[in-house]
């Protein structure tokens, strides 16, 4: 997914942001803070995705390796002891 996408998704699941506490009450973000904010919120969601997927390439490129040289991943282990 691009940043675009992500922001596109971000502003359909929040139209507007509100911020404040029930004390002191909330405002909503003007043009600009809005803007600001679901693009920052798109930029942690894209790399909180990239890590998950270069997580499962590393477990893939393992499983791949182990399989290439015909041994289990407790052979592994064995063998860096």
């Amino acid at each position: 997914m691009t940043k675009n996408e992500k922001i596109a998704a971000l502003k359909l699941e929040f139209p507007t942001i509100k911020i404040g506490s029930d004390e002191t009450g909330y405002t909503e973000l003007d043009a600009d803070e809005y803007e600001a904010t679901i693009a920052q919120w798109a930029d942690v969601e894209l790399a909180k995705d990239a890590k998950i997927l270069a997580d499962k390439q590393a477990v893939i490129d393992k499983a791949a390796l182990l399989t290439k040289l015909g041994i289990t991943a407790d052979e592994a282990k064995l063998l860096l002891s």
